[in-house]
């Protein structure tokens, strides 16, 4: 399994880095970095859209999401298949926001495996043969940061960025209005939890990890904020009529 993961993930992003940095004027590892991150986000553009298209149907839905709990209050057994039948008459899928994210955890744990070992020259002997090898990578880029190490300013905008998003998210959601409904006030909480909570948990891995790491992570959330919003804002259009390809 973890050949595999090698093999599938690691090699082509270590590969992927060494040729941006090999072509970029002035070989610096900031830039290639940041490149390397537009080119993996467009990578999984597709699935991106499609996980902010499901959540933006989601919100749609929540007013009749409200009433069936309401008129299901005291049956939760009816109101769970009321619910999975207003899902699949409207086809939204409530898991598939999910989907990008378990799907760029790999690409998130091979970037901070390459960043590791890469980054410390000890990896180039997985270049592939048509990739030059530098022989050594400079960790210094724009001749200040040495992103091979942590640094806390980049874990701070990490953080910055994952706040944004989640607020975006937090902020778009219909207000909920159901008297009485314990389990929406419990997850309303929950969601102002994590709202803070990610963007805290960000800073400290940021702050513990390589500095490249932080990099990715910050470029890649403003990469995914902005798509949000360009896409919240078609609320003039119905959630289908959001191009997906």
């Amino acid at each position: 399994m973890s050949q595999l993961f090698h093999v599938i993930f690691y090699e082509p992003i270590l590969n992927l880095l060494v040729f941006l940095y090999n072509v970029i004027p002035g070989h610096d590892i900031g830039l290639a970095i940041i490149v390397m991150t537009v080119i993996i986000k467009l990578i999984l553009l597709p699935l991106s859209k499609q996980s902010i298209k499901s959540q933006k149907s989601l919100q749609g839905l929540q007013p009749k999401i409200d009433e069936l709990k309401k008129k299901y209050a005291d049956n939760k057994q009816e109101q769970g298949k009321a619910m999975m039948e207003l899902y699949k008459q409207e086809k939204v899928n409530p898991f598939s926001s999910c989907l990008p994210l378990l799907i760029q955890l790999p690409f998130l744990w091979a970037v901070f495996i390459v960043f590791k070992d890469g980054l410390s020259n000890q990896a180039l002997n997985n270049i592939y043969s048509f990739v030059s090898n530098p022989g050594v990578i400079n960790p210094i880029s724009l001749g200040l940061v040495d992103l091979s190490k942590s640094n806390i300013v980049l874990a701070v905008l990490a953080g910055a960025a994952q706040f944004w998003q989640a607020k975006m998210m937090v902020t778009k959601r219909p207000e909920i209005k159901s008297p009485g409904a314990k389990d929406e006030n419990m997850m309303a909480i929950m969601n102002k939890q994590m709202l803070y909570m990610m963007p805290i948990l960000t800073v400290v891995i940021g702050m513990t990890f390589p500095g490249g790491l932080a990099l990715y992570w910050f470029v890649t959330t403003v990469l995914t904020a902005l798509q949000q919003l360009y896409l919240f804002k078609q609320k003039d259009k119905p959630a289908d009529a959001i191009v997906v390809n």
